[in-house]
């Protein structure tokens, strides 16, 4: 390795093996050979004079790619598709003369990038479904533990520990049908010549327009796909690209929302990431344990986030049939996108596959709040005894004040129950206090919200999903 260029982190630090093949120069270009296999295969099937012989060559030289040829005559020649069709030329000298044929560079650049694409939509959606699984257990186990919920980042209605975690996992959830219908709705672009009008073609075969489409259909079939684009420039319509990327960032999103939830919790905690036994924190203050999982996928989300916009700026400056202004900067954008979420959910997974919980803490925090809560409910209690409820509420609304002046100018604990007691006005609900406090009375339908959730919605995914669920070590 050299010390002395710079390295992606992305690439070498963080982000799997699958996935940084996925967007390897062996994938690329062995695809690249796959494709100019297809047009060979098709074209002969419609006519076309190429040998079973010529088929069998291109055959036997799909992964041994000569990348030191191509790259010297790339150095010649400027230009990277046809520097690659010398170098394949070169070990199938009796294909050379028919490989290419009737193609332009994007009908191997272009059909390639759709290819990574779904390849890498593919990881994609099976990390999800790993992430989803784990938080689907830990929904489950927490279901029923009430906890303070916030609006505005204040205290509010209780909730339950697992109900706000359906809340990221509905999230993810969407994310998965987003990205299966991506899977699903790709299209290849097909067979469509040089401004996408497929006039070579059309002179390959002699004006015979059924067999230009009839070629177009064919490779897209060879290359596994079920649909085209139907009309294209040079290029397939970069918004395709944003479309992918604008998936891509909503994962992104979920995963920054959840982390940043986790980091919140984290700070008060009640809530925390998991933690090594040798992990350090902090280098000067050795007690720290520092959400530091949570904050690389905020951080990584950011950037991925980004790239959308990216990605919606390249389809709006391409011009006419096409530009090449698109083709540096997506060599940057498009793999990093999937890179950058393909870390984001493997962190996310191994967050979720460690929570810690500490419900003792979120107890101490209900109580500190659940007496300001509760108020509504002895109100209806002492209404019930026969109280007056103007009264009554003028009675609470005063040792609320008190109550709160008391924690907030001075530092005290919330002492409105211990009013609440010594005051006669509530003496017919004093001895329902106790009840009137549990706090499983103030969660709702958390518990039925959660199984219902987890049963109708989730878990035929993970069904249909039950080979995707490995959870990998990650970098920390």
């Amino acid at each position: 390795m050299d010390r002395n260029i710079y390295e992606n982190p992305l690439s070498l630090r963080y982000a799997s093996k699958e996935m940084n093949f996925v967007w390897s120069p062996q994938m690329k270009f062995s695809t690249w050979r796959r494709l100019w296999l297809a047009l060979a295969r098709a074209e002969r099937e419609l006519g076309l004079e190429i040998s079973a012989e010529q088929i069998a060559e291109m055959e036997a030289h799909l992964e041994d790619v000569n990348f030191e040829v191509a790259e010297a005559k790339e150095k010649e020649l400027r230009h990277d598709v046809m520097s690659h069709v010398h170098a394949f030329g070169e070990q199938c000298p009796l294909a050379r003369p028919i490989i290419h044929l009737g193609a332009t560079s994007c009908y191997v650049g272009d059909n390639t990038d759709l290819i990574q694409m779904r390849e890498g939509l593919k990881i994609v959606r099976d990390k999800l479904v790993a992430a989803m699984r784990l938080l689907r257990d830990f929904a489950w186990e927490y279901r029923s533990l009430p906890t303070l919920g916030f609006t505005h980042f204040q205290p509010a209605q209780l909730t339950t520990v697992g109900k706000r975690a359906t809340l990221w996992l509905n999230d993810f959830l969407m994310d998965y049908h987003a990205v299966q219908q991506l899977i699903d709705e790709l299209p290849f672009r097909g067979v469509k010549g040089t401004t996408g009008t497929q006039a070579s073609f059309l002179e390959l075969f002699d004006g015979d327009g059924a067999k230009v489409e009839a070629l177009d259909r064919r490779v897209t079939e060879l290359a596994g796909f079920t649909k085209r684009v139907p009309v294209c420039g040079q290029t397939y319509s970069r918004k395709l690209d944003f479309q992918v990327l604008a998936v891509l960032s909503g994962v992104a999103q979920s995963a920054a929302k959840m982390c940043s939830d986790v980091r919140l919790l984290a700070s008060m905690k009640e809530l925390e990431e998991p933690f090594g036994k040798k992990q350090i924190g902090s280098s000067a203050m050795a007690y720290k344990r520092n959400p530091m999982r949570s904050e690389r996928v905020c951080s990584l989300a950011r950037f991925v986030i980004s790239l959308s916009a990216n990605a919606a700026e390249t389809h709006a400056n391409q011009w006419l049939e096409r530009t090449l202004d698109d083709s540096a900067n997506r060599r940057l954008s498009v793999a990093q996108a999937f890179l950058g979420v393909d870390v984001i959910l493997a962190t996310v997974a191994s967050i979720a596959d460690g929570f810690v919980v500490w419900p003792k803490v979120i107890a101490k925090h209900i109580q500190a709040e659940l007496p300001f809560m509760a108020t509504e409910a002895i109100i209806m209690a002492c209404v019930k005894a026969g109280g007056d409820r103007q009264d009554i509420h003028e009675a609470i609304r005063t040792h609320s004040m008190e109550a709160a002046r008391q924690v907030k100018e001075n530092g005290g604990e919330n002492d409105l129950l211990e009013r609440i007691r010594l005051d006669p006005v509530f003496a017919p609900v004093h001895g329902q206090l106790g009840d009137l406090l549990d706090p499983a009375r103030f969660i709702g339908r958390c518990p039925e919200q959660v199984a219902a959730f987890l049963a109708e919605d989730v878990d035929p995914v993970l069904a249909a999903r039950a080979s995707a669920g490995k959870v990998e070590d990650v970098n920390v």
